[in-house]
């Protein structure tokens, strides 16, 4: 069977939240995301919604008991990274509207960061990039895309 070439032209994330009416106004009020559309029941009750960061749009479902049913406390491996042009201005925003992230710091791989959880335990870190120098812990080396076959990785 032949592959035919596709190009990506997005992701978007779907994030599971008790309350999304309540989620979808902390985010448009926290990070100042745009609210796209929300699909209500008969209830007025959200059930799905969009809203976008950027380029990005994260699809929101409200899912009373999802994480529960799964026997865990709440999302699990996952961490929403979303680049911005100035990071120590949108953690000023972030403040300004009452949420209490941790403090802005360079990291080894090259960015800015600051990061937080929402009110239904989604991980956010708001990253500006500094430079393409990544600090590398002892021992590690960098392989880049085009050099990456079974033989570098296994060295």
């Amino acid at each position: 069977m032949d592959r035919q070439p596709v190009r990506y032209v997005g992701v978007s994330p779907y994030l599971y939240y008790e309350d999304a009416a309540a989620a979808l106004d902390w985010l448009a009020r926290t990070f100042g995301f745009e609210e796209e559309v929300r699909w209500v029941d008969p209830d007025g009750v959200v059930q799905e919604a969009e809203i976008r960061a950027g380029d990005t749009v994260f699809q929101v479902c409200g899912c009373p008991g999802f994480w529960a049913e799964r026997g865990v406390a709440g999302p699990l491996g996952q961490e929403n990274i979303l680049y911005v042009d100035d990071v120590d201005a949108h953690w000023a925003n972030t403040r300004a509207a009452g949420a209490d992230p941790q403090a802005p710091e360079d990291k080894p791989y090259g960015v800015r960061a600051y990061g937080l959880k929402d009110p239904g335990g989604h991980s956010w870190v708001f990253w500006q990039r500094l430079t393409d120098t990544v600090e590398l812990q002892p021992g590690w080396r960098e392989i880049r895309g085009g050099q990456v076959t079974r033989e570098a990785v296994a060295t």
